[in-house]
C-alpha cells in the first residue's frame, strides 16, 4: 500500500494536518489531524515502508509489544483507506 499522490503532509500551528492538493482537492475538502503516532505511521507509508517495519519503528519509538503496534498500523490504515487516500 501507499498514499495516493496529491495529499500534503504540514505544520500549521503546532499541528500536523493533511491537506488535498491538485485533483485530491476535488474529492476531498478540509484537512485532517494527525497525531504523533498518525504522524509517524504516515510518514512511514510515503517512505514505502511495510506494515512490519512501522509496527518495528513504532516499539522501538514508544516501547510498545509489537502486537500492538500492528494493530495500530492496521486501524489507521484502515481508516485512511476508507477516507480514500490509499493506493493498492
Amino acid at each position: 500500500m501507499k498514499i495516493k499522490e496529491g495529499f500534503l503532509v504540514r505544520e500549521v500551528s503546532g499541528q500536523t494536518v493533511i491537506i488535498p492538493n491538485g485533483e485530491c482537492n476535488q474529492d476531498f475538502k478540509g484537512m485532517i489531524k494527525l497525531n504523533e503516532t498518525g504522524k509517524l505511521i504516515w510518514e512511514a507509508l510515503a517512505e514505502g515502508k511495510s506494515q512490519e517495519a512501522i509496527a518495528e519503528q513504532m516499539v522501538k519509538e514508544y516501547g510498545i509489544t509489537k502486537e500492538n503496534a500492528l494493530q495500530d498500523v492496521q486501524g489507521f490504515l484502515e481508516k485512511i483507506k476508507e477516507e480514500g487516500f490509499l493506493e493498492e
